[in-house]
């Protein structure tokens, strides 16, 4: 597995039905990287609510995904039409589970949630039920957290590590099923809640499991 692209974006405006909002998903490639605790140097992350932050600092996509999209979208969407930070040329063969680690040039990374698409990335693809399709296709890339800063440019080799002890938590797509789901199994909660969740995933489990035991 190697680095396809290192993608930065610029700060910009975008109308949303009636509403104006500021986004950074519009990413293209750079030549190279610094990736720290807050992300990848250089890039913009307007939504400070849902995205970025020490949790979500980086967000990853695969070229396998983009060949899936190729035949779903008439064509192969170019590195960065997603809005991630780093398109990679696989994941790897099995499921990724949240906790997985990968070597990304010089930095280590940590997968922590699934992305959930949303209206800014709708308009990013021109495509008014894209929040739908993208949550059904089940291939929302990764999310994940920095434990050793680097250097990332595009050819350098990619190594998947597994999870911390090897521990079997929960796959990403697991996490995307249950945002969508309304009766989730407790105990898959429960699972997800003993892996190293992004914070904003956690509050989402942690509501949902309240509700299922009331």
């Amino acid at each position: 597995m190697v680095v396809i692209s290192v993608n930065a974006g610029r700060s910009e405006l975008m109308r949303i039905g009636a509403r104006t909002v500021e986004t950074g998903i519009r990413k293209g490639p750079v030549e190279r990287g610094q990736v720290g605790p807050l992300g990848l140097a250089g890039d913009v992350v307007a939504d400070v609510e849902n995205h970025g932050g020490l949790d979500q600092a980086l967000y990853l996509y695969s070229a396998d995904d983009y060949a899936y999209w190729a035949a779903e979208l008439g064509g192969r969407p170019e590195p960065g039409t997603f809005g991630e930070n780093l398109t990679l040329s696989s994941f790897g063969a099995e499921l990724v589970r949240i906790g997985d680690r990968y070597r990304v040039g010089a930095a280590l990374v940590e997968v922590t949630a699934p992305r959930i698409p949303c209206a800014v990335f709708a308009k990013r693809m021109g495509e008014p039920d894209w929040v739908k399709r993208f949550a059904d296709a089940r291939r929302p890339g990764l999310y994940v957290r920095v434990l050793e800063p680097g250097e990332v440019a595009a050819g350098d080799p990619v190594e998947r590590l597994g999870g911390l002890n090897g521990h079997p938590h929960p796959t990403v797509v697991d996490l995307m099923d249950v945002w969508y789901d309304r009766e989730p199994d407790p105990k898959l909660l429960e699972r997800l809640l003993a892996s190293p969740l992004a914070e904003r995933a956690r509050s989402n489990v942690e509501s949902k499991l309240a509700r299922a035991a009331s």
